[in-house]
């Protein structure tokens, strides 16, 4: 049974600056995957596609499948994921079942959200304030942390909670409503 850590949270929250601190402190190897790496390293590129809106469905589809591929081959992951879509959470829980989740919620108010996008400059501007808008709606975390506060301190929250993982993840009760 592979481990899961799920940080979830805005576009530009501080999603990849934990992953990176997590992993300096970890004393075992994790994979550190994201839908970034994947446009960084020229493997995607969504401008790209004639219409990205039709191609989106089989791209996520794929990359949840490599993801639980790489838990069902015994690789402990950290994922940075926006579950933004219809679907894609209950996809994700049959996907995931069978291993150790640790689900993160990652919080950073709006106006950071913004500024944080605009000094990136490497996604459409807008989409952070879209995800801040209900990306935490109905979800159930097991550690909720600050995007805002010390990567070192968040990191060290982080690895305490992966050293008593729950058995059962809050990832795999069905959303909260309202």
């Amino acid at each position: 049974m592979a481990r899961l850590i799920l940080l979830h949270g805005a576009s530009s929250s501080g999603k990849s600056t934990l992953a990176a601190a997590f992993r300096r402190l970890a004393p075992a190897p994790w994979l550190h995957l994201s839908i970034d790496h994947l446009r960084d390293s020229g493997a995607w590129d969504p401008g790209a596609y004639a219409n990205w809106a039709a191609a989106r469905p089989a791209f996520f589809a794929g990359f949840h499948a490599a993801v639980a591929g790489f838990l069902d081959a015994g690789n402990d992951v950290i994922l940075e994921h926006i579950m933004d879509t219809p679907g894609w959470h209950a996809d994700l829980q049959n996907r995931f079942a069978g291993h150790r989740v640790l689900f993160v919620g990652l919080h950073a108010d709006l106006s950071t959200l913004v500024q944080r996008e605009a000094a990136r400059g490497d996604r459409a501007l807008g989409s952070a304030a879209r995800d801040h808008a209900g990306v935490h709606t109905g979800m159930c975390y097991d550690l909720e942390l600050t995007g805002t506060d010390d990567p070192a301190l968040n990191a060290r929250h982080l690895l305490q909670a992966v050293a008593t993982m729950p058995d059962k993840s809050r990832f795999f009760a069905p959303p909260a409503i309202g």
